[in-house]
């Protein structure tokens, strides 16, 4: 089992309020009659565990979670995340979570990547 709980009857959203798809999926998911927990990443600290959880169970590395495209990134690593390992990963997560790529949401034992809010419809409907 692991650190996260997660319910059938459950919606977790991991976000940042300052990113639009972030706020887009918040509002998709509170129309939902399911339990809700939002988290909003800009004001409640995430721990490591929690965020290789997340990666684990979306069936990606700690790495992809992060928007290695925004430009604060590239400002202080360019194209050389060669030298990042799981940690540092990790610690990036912990300092600037801002960075994160897109929001996090658990519905019931599914973890999705949302990309596009309008994707969250057919999981918080069933």
């Amino acid at each position: 089992m692991g650190l996260i709980a997660t319910d059938k009857n459950k919606i977790t959203l991991y976000y940042h309020s300052g990113s639009s798809v972030g706020k887009q999926a918040n509002a998709y998911i509170a129309s939902s009659d399911k339990e809700i927990l939002i988290i909003d990443i800009s004001k409640t600290n995430v721990p490591g565990s929690h965020w290789a959880e997340l990666a684990d169970n979306l069936t990606i590395e700690i790495a992809e979670l992060v928007d290695t495209e925004h430009a604060e990134f590239l400002k202080t690593y360019g194209d050389d995340t060669a030298n990042l390992d799981k940690h540092d990963w990790l610690k990036l997560l912990d300092k600037s979570p801002h960075l994160l790529r897109y929001p996090v949401a658990i519905v019931g034992e599914n973890y999705i990547q949302i990309k596009n809010p309008s994707d969250l419809e057919k999981h918080i409907s069933t």
